[in-house]
């Protein structure tokens, strides 16, 4: 007896990219980085929320690939 596997497609990369910019903290970050490239802890200032959940937002970010980031020492900076 041969058992059918169905695979359910992954969604489109653009659901992602509409779902990350659905929140309002993370279209904040997106207009920032539009003027330059910022560190993490500039970014997070303007936000009143620990910086765990803030780094969250740009991890969701980072995976729709509306932002990248670059380590450099001990500091981690973001663009778009």
């Amino acid at each position: 007896m041969t058992s059918l596997q169905t695979t359910t497609p992954s969604p489109p990369p653009i659901d992602g990219i509409f779902r990350a910019l659905s929140d309002p903290t993370r279209r904040r970050v997106v207009e920032r980085l539009n003027r330059s490239p910022a560190s993490v802890s500039e970014l997070a200032q303007p936000f009143d929320m620990a910086l765990p959940s803030f780094i969250e937002h740009l991890k969701i970010l980072e995976g729709c690939g509306l932002v990248r980031s670059q380590k450099t020492g001990r500091v981690r900076t973001y663009q778009l």
